[in-house]
């Protein structure tokens, strides 16, 4: 053999680049403080545009306030609003989903299908300008008082058009989240003698309740900023003041951010409330005291002795209707 083959090759170890220590550097840092740098880079970058553009910072400063002051109660009024009306239609309208009444079912899936398929802006202008002509033209033909109750003004026809648009699609929240109760529960509510208000009322609503919150809380953000659209029909809301003051001043763009940064503000503060109102609907009805109370209830009763467990030992030798279970009298739940 060679002396070529003979020799023993050492391995070579790979040089280290930039990317490499980089990584190690990456590894070393906590997640915190790289989150903390990259908000940095962006705000500094948000800066040196605001410099390099000219912004006119003072007339923010000058007018972001007024802005927040005059059309914020508007908007809150009209979200608020929009959403009560909204919570009420979804409730019927799923109510009527899940019936076998054929008229109310019929007339859910033409409310559901008709304000879901089209256009908010154009079912703002049939509310507000359609039925005042619709009033109009009934008014000359002596229906005066069709006249009055049609012809709307700007915030009770903004909030019957967001309302009546997500209760559409709120419906279908509703429905789902009724819908997730088990069956069971209806059941057993029909074995106790409830009549079917008493059911949804006190079984079967409270338990939909921690599905249908978390998504009623996304449409609520959203209606917050589709709320925007109803400054198409005058009314004075955020964008409303916020492009009046910017035509004025010929600083649109300045009055854009503002506004921009006012919804993205209360997107934030809505949606933080909106997760602990999750966070505290997600706790679940769990027993911590290991079924002391069950044990304190039962050891008062003379002849029931109690296991470790806190069961008492009758139940468990004989379930819940055990031996020493007194028995029911006729006509009730048990057998006559």
């Amino acid at each position: 053999m060679s002396q070529a083959t003979d020799t023993v090759r050492r391995p070579t170890t790979p040089r280290r680049g930039l990317r490499d220590r980089l990584e190690r550097w990456s590894f070393a840092v906590p997640w915190p403080v790289k989150l903390g740098l990259a908000y940095a880079v962006i705000a500094a970058a948000f800066v040196a545009a605001f410099a390099f553009v000219g912004f006119d910072t003072a007339w923010i400063r000058q007018h972001a306030w007024t802005i927040v002051r005059e059309g914020l109660p508007l908007t809150l009024l009209i979200c608020f609003g929009a959403i009560a009306l909204a919570t009420v239609l979804a409730l019927l309208g799923s109510l009527a989903r899940l019936s076998r009444n054929p008229l109310a079912y019929a007339l859910s899936g033409f409310y559901t299908s008709f304000f879901r398929g089209t256009p908010l802006l154009v079912q703002l202008f049939l509310i507000y300008f359609g039925l005042a002509e619709m009033g109009i033209r009934l008014g000359e033909n002596g229906y005066v008082f069709l006249r009055d109750l049609l012809v709307l003004s700007v915030v009770p026809a903004g909030i019957i058009a967001l309302g009546l648009n997500y209760g559409a699609y709120m419906t279908e929240i509703f429905r789902a989240g009724i819908e997730s109760v088990g069956h069971g529960q209806g059941e057993a509510a029909d074995a106790l003698g409830m009549t079917y208000r008493q059911k949804m009322r006190r079984i079967i609503l409270p338990q939909a309740v921690r599905v249908v919150v978390p998504p009623t809380g996304n449409e609520f953000i959203a209606m917050l900023k589709d709320s925007a659209l109803v400054s198409t029909i005058g009314a004075l809301e955020l964008f409303r003041q916020a492009d009046l003051l910017g035509r004025r001043d010929f600083r649109s763009l300045e009055a854009y951010l503002v506004i921009a940064a006012v919804y993205w503000v209360l997107t934030m503060v809505f949606s933080y409330f909106q997760r602990r109102l999750e966070r505290r609907l997600r706790r679940g009805y769990v027993r911590s005291d290991g079924g002391a109370s069950l044990a304190s209830a039962t050891a008062s009763q003379p002849g029931v002795a109690i296991a470790d467990d806190g069961i008492p030992l009758d139940w468990a030798k004989g379930g819940m209707g055990g031996p020493s279970a007194p028995q029911q009298p006729h006509g009730g739940m048990g057998p006559g």
